[in-house]
């Protein structure tokens, strides 16, 4: 893997997608050194497994090593990433390392606009639980792993598959699956049309005798299967799909349900993370593992066990009776996901914190936003959360919760300073609500703060 490189240093090594790809380097015994802006957990662990850690940016960071790993999220003008290219030291993106991983494996590939992370983590749990020692690579964390990656001996590999910048039609697996299509991350592709080119150019990627398992409820996934000369199978709620999740329903909080091939009930499929989308998930990577030959009721004993991916439904802690729980939902389709699974569980207010997350994302689906909260009972939102975009006229804080207010009716709090959320949030609260903080920016520290208010009272 990756010859000729021994030497290695990524830049945003304690990112989300990064750390995951650090952990693999630093296990297949590459020279590792790395830079973040601050210190954290994930910078320590990196230090004690042998990397160099260095925090801040600088220059000098690259010298003498053999490649520097980025995402897209560094900027041009990073001065490692300028150095590396005055320097002349070849630069990869991060996916390059998914690809060779991927290369020298029976990659498996998850791709979609929504429940990759949660789906990728399932196939997971379920070829580690059947004993198959996998390599994974995550967006997230999950407990399963310690973390969101590892390096297995044996012959699969499962990764996610970011189609946010395109860097996914570098990856050749030798299986797909796809949760759904839709329209974000138009800042990349432009169009939808461009977008459904690239789900057809990666599909288009699988060896001939390779399968794609993709939910056949979505209409971008309907537009792009028939274009692709590839074998896929279908599965989601539909009738018309090869596989079913048929008669959902909770039991003592745990979400059930039948799995169907046809007509026939081929698994009892039981859940600790709630949700319609997680039925769908958990059906995706069911199909996938018994196609890979998995045994029925090891998958369905693995899925049981698995209690989600980092900001994902995630428990941030109960105080006074108060649940508060964290998610990274960021777009309409994944917040109304969210919510409905929330006001699924039992009879409570459900108290939504929700920060938008990047001006052009707020432009493009504002229609959208206006009715993705409907099943929120207390609805708070913050300011844009800018991810590094410069501003766009006539879009700010108050544009969702305008939207929303137009939509459906509903009271929205609107809080300008996201470091206000803890005060202010707590004031309203009472035994049994559950709060969701809710967004793919800096939200997520927010749900321990209101934890330690309520302490405090």
């Amino acid at each position: 893997m990756l010859d000729g490189i021994h030497k290695i240093h990524l830049i945003g090594i304690a990112g989300s997608g990064m750390r995951a790809i650090a952990n693999i380097l630093i296990s297949q015994g590459f020279e590792v050194s790395g830079s973040d802006i601050q210190e954290s957990a994930v910078t320590e662990r990196f230090r004690k497994m042998g990397a160099t850690i260095h925090i801040g940016h600088n220059a000098e960071y690259v010298k003498g090593v053999d490649a520097v790993v980025r995402s897209t999220a560094i900027h041009a003008d990073n001065p490692e990433l300028m150095a590396a290219q005055e320097l002349q030291i070849p630069i990869l993106h991060r996916s390059d390392i998914v690809k060779a991983v991927l290369d020298i494996t029976k990659g498996i590939a998850v791709a979609g606009a929504h429940g990759k992370t949660t789906t990728t983590s399932m196939l997971g749990q379920i070829f580690v639980e059947a004993s198959l020692d996998p390599t994974v690579i995550i967006g997230g964390e999950v407990d399963y792993l310690g973390g969101s990656s590892q390096w297995g001996r044996g012959e699969y590999s499962i990764a996610e598959a970011d189609e946010s910048d395109g860097s996914f039609l570098k990856l050749n697996p030798k299986a797909i699956v796809i949760t759904n299509i839709e329209n974000d991350h138009m800042d990349h592709y432009g169009t939808m049309e461009h977008l459904l080119d690239a789900f057809c150019e990666f599909v288009g990627k699988l060896p001939k005798d390779g399968t794609a398992v993709v939910c056949g409820d979505n209409p971008s996934i309907q537009k792009v299967m028939p274009r692709v000369d590839r074998q896929f199978v279908t599965y989601g709620l539909g009738e018309g799909n090869d596989y079913t999740a048929r008669n959902i329903h909770y039991e003592k909080g745990i979400l059930v349900y039948e799995a169907m091939k046809g007509n026939e009930v081929v698994a009892t499929i039981r859940l600790k993370v709630p949700g319609t989308h997680n039925a769908l998930n958990s059906l995706g990577a069911f199909v996938m593992a018994t196609r890979c030959g998995v045994p029925a009721d090891v998958v369905v004993a693995a899925l049981a066990k698995f209690t989600g991916a980092k900001r994902r439904f995630e428990t941030k802690g109960h105080v006074k009776g108060v649940w508060v729980v964290d998610d990274y939902a960021h777009h309409p389709t994944e917040i109304a996901a969210t919510l409905s699974a929330a006001k699924a569980l039992q009879s409570h207010r459900v108290v939504c914190i929700f920060q938008p997350h990047r001006f052009t994302r707020t432009n493009l689906l504002l229609k959208e936003f206006g009715k993705a909260f409907e099943n929120a009972d207390v609805l708070f939102i913050t300011d844009i959360y800018s991810a590094g975009e410069d501003p766009i006229a006539g879009i700010d804080g108050h544009s969702i919760p305008d939207m929303v207010k137009a939509t459906t009716g509903q009271t929205v709090h609107y809080i300008a300073d996201v470091n206000d959320v803890p005060q202010i949030v707590k004031q309203i609260l009472q035994p049994d609500d559950l709060v969701i903080t809710m967004g793919a920016g800096s939200i997520s520290q927010y749900g321990p703060k209101l934890l330690a208010a309520l302490e405090e009272e």
